[in-house]
């Protein structure tokens, strides 16, 4: 017990001299022991990474999952250690009660079928939406979160230290800075010669005395200083190779950067391929539900070539058209068109650059190769999704969802 009331008197001492030290600072009444270059930028660099590694973790949590009131319960598993309750997504979700409502107004209805058909996709959006989620929580959440929950603590922890340390040390170059001028002060007034004529001479001998003191307290502060000045240059060291550490954090943080686009561009290609998958099943359907009604050439919502990769297909996805559109009557209109006979207006043509090859499906249409530049308008009363194509003395319709735009 009285070793621990000893230990408990030595830090409220420590901790009365580091603010006493703190404070001074602030006032600018004392000198404060500045870190080099060099450190201070890693300092800088470390702060930086965490606050932007903060940001980014909080928003792509918010992209993920949208309802903050399940991010704050699934935070509340997580901080517990029990295992977050599996949820359906809002595809599945959507998907369940479409297949709900076909059952009820009768799966062999024109209705009911095409709400399975698009329930089953929706079901399958869903899916790949739980994937992507999972992907992105391990791949990238958890490693920003392991830097800020670890290594950044641990960086915290080592600075903290190293402030102590330097308050300690600039509270020792006080004091030895007192001490030495008291021993002047003390010296200079021990070298005036006593009056031993006096019957009191007791100034001169308590001049020496204290000369004495000062001395011995001089030589303790400089010990003190050189034991203070060794534990800030090993607690610099320490922190300053954690710091330098930040530059793997961010070789680190770029992999799982890649890998979350990765897995990102994955999702929106199997959403892709999903919904035209949909869009042909659906297409190839209408003239049953609705004969005679639709006009017009199915491959214009065909998907690109199977050499495309997934992720060009992710990047570059073209405009589909909306199915189950009314009949435009200009489909009539263009199929009446003598091409030969089409002049361009004098104004509203555009350049156009072609992302995917087009076969012609028949002498009205203009066929296309990717990346090759046309000229392209439009005429009254044509439908919306169709252009005119030129290519040199070439002439025919062509889909805008194959083309994209320049000014």
């Amino acid at each position: 017990m009285d070793f621990n009331m000893k230990k408990l008197a030595s830090d409220a001492g420590v901790f009365f001299s580091r603010a006493v030290q703190f404070t001074e600072e602030k006032l600018g009444q004392a000198e404060k022991t500045e870190l080099d270059a060099h450190f201070e930028s890693l300092l800088a660099k470390a702060d930086c990474t965490k606050n932007w590694t903060e940001k980014i973790l909080h928003q792509t949590e918010v992209l993920l999952q949208p309802n903050p009131s399940v991010r704050v319960e699934e935070f509340l598993y997580e901080k517990l250690d029990r295992k977050v309750p599996s949820r359906v997504t809002n595809g599945e979700l959507l998907a369940q009660y479409m297949v709900e409502a076909a059952n009820d107004f009768g799966p062999g209805t024109p209705y009911g079928k095409t709400l399975l058909k698009v329930g089953e996709t929706q079901k399958r959006l869903g899916g790949a939406e739980r994937d992507f989620m999972h992907s992105a929580s391990i791949n990238f959440l958890n490693p920003l979160r392991n830097f800020l929950e670890g290594d950044w603590r641990t960086i915290t922890k080592e600075r903290r230290i190293l402030e102590n340390r330097r308050l300690d040390l600039d509270a020792c170059k006080a004091r030895l800075k007192k001490a030495k001028a008291a021993e002047a002060k003390a010296s200079c007034e021990g070298d005036a010669v006593p009056d031993f004529q006096e019957t009191r001479p007791r100034n001169y001998i308590l001049s020496a005395s204290a000369s004495a003191l000062w001395s011995d307290e001089v030589e303790k502060a400089e010990h003190e200083l050189r034991v203070a000045q060794t534990e800030f240059d090993r607690q610099a060291e320490l922190t300053r190779l954690l710091l330098e550490g930040i530059s793997s954090t961010h070789v680190n943080h770029l992999r799982c950067l890649h890998q979350f686009v990765e897995s990102q561009a994955t999702y929106y290609a199997q959403g892709y391929q999903y919904m035209l998958d949909l869009q042909k099943q659906l297409g190839s359907s209408k003239g049953e539900i609705f004969p005679g009604t639709f006009v017009g050439n199915a491959e214009s919502t065909s998907p690109p070539p199977a050499t495309t990769s997934p992720t060009t297909v992710a990047a570059t996805i073209p405009v589909v058209a909306t199915v189950g559109r009314a009949p435009n009557p200009a489909t009539a209109v263009e199929g009446a068109l003598n091409l030969n006979d089409v002049k361009p207006p004098a104004s509203g043509t555009r350049k156009a650059r072609v992302l995917y090859d087009y076969e012609a499906a028949d002498s009205s249409e203009l066929a296309l190769l990717a990346d090759e530049m046309i000229t392209v308008y439009s005429l009254p009363g044509m439908d919306p999704d169709w252009l005119i194509g030129e290519r040199g003395n070439q002439k025919g319709k062509v889909p805008v969802t194959y083309l994209e735009l320049l000014s």
